[in-house]
């Protein structure tokens, strides 16, 4: 079984989703090693909580749990750096789905609808490569209604046709999509890593400080190995 997690990445330009996917054999062993990478932190600089969540847009803005070391982007930077590192350490698979947000407007369907279908069609793909199931643990959304709504979808293309790239029917994906605060998963918060970091790379301007196209690039590589697939959809 492939636990496969699910987060989100967006702006007015592109709308990303991305899965980790887990083999449940390596699922306890991820969690320990990205507890480590928070309790290594907890060492270094008192002021942060082992409970400290792995959240990429707070470890490069230097916001929530990683506030006390706003004026160390080193620091913060590092923290990210071996956090991914041990993801790309263990068995997993990324997949990323998006697609250009503006254009999508003449097709009068929501971005995340399009970009879940596909990204849950590649998925589909993949297990059944594999010869193996997945289920889904999705971020929990900011609007309790859009949970059941992500329900909803998954299961019509379970029944029927997806609206995925290739229209393929999910038959891969057990079950329904679960939903988990991030709070209570280091894995939920190992996906929120890759999206954040691939969207920011995927929007930094050419004008942008070429440090930190350069630390982007350097923390991407950490995970690229993982990484067997990547498409934004241009409608």
């Amino acid at each position: 079984m492939q636990l496969v997690y699910v987060d989100e990445s967006y702006c007015k330009v592109c709308y990303y989703v991305v899965a980790l996917l887990v083999p449940d054999t390596e699922a306890q062993a991820l969690t320990t090693a990205l507890d480590t990478v928070v309790r290594q932190a907890t060492k270094s600089y008192n002021s942060i909580r082992p409970t400290a969540e792995l959240h990429g847009y707070d470890l490069f803005q230097g916001k929530g749990d990683w506030e006390p070391i706003k004026l160390m982007p080193r620091a913060r930077i590092g923290v990210y750096d071996r956090a991914l590192c041990v993801i790309a350490d263990h068995d997993v698979k990324v997949i990323i789905r998006g697609v250009l947000t503006q254009q999508l407007h003449d097709h009068a369907r929501q971005p995340h609808t399009v970009a879940l279908a596909h990204l849950l069609e590649c998925c589909d793909e993949h297990l059944e490569a594999m010869n193996d199931l997945g289920l889904v643990i999705a971020d929990e959304p900011g609007q309790a209604n859009q949970q059941s709504e992500y329900r909803a979808d998954l299961r019509r293309y379970q029944d029927i046709d997806n609206l995925g790239y290739h229209r393929r029917r999910i038959t891969r994906i057990v079950d329904t999509i679960h939903f988990a605060p991030s709070s209570a998963s280091r894995l939920v918060q190992a996906v929120d890593l890759i999206a954040f970091l691939h969207h920011r790379i995927k929007t930094t301007p050419e004008t942008a400080d070429a440090r930190a196209v350069r630390a982007n690039a350097a923390l991407w590589q950490r995970i690229q190995s993982r990484v067997t697939h990547c498409y934004c959809w241009r409608p």
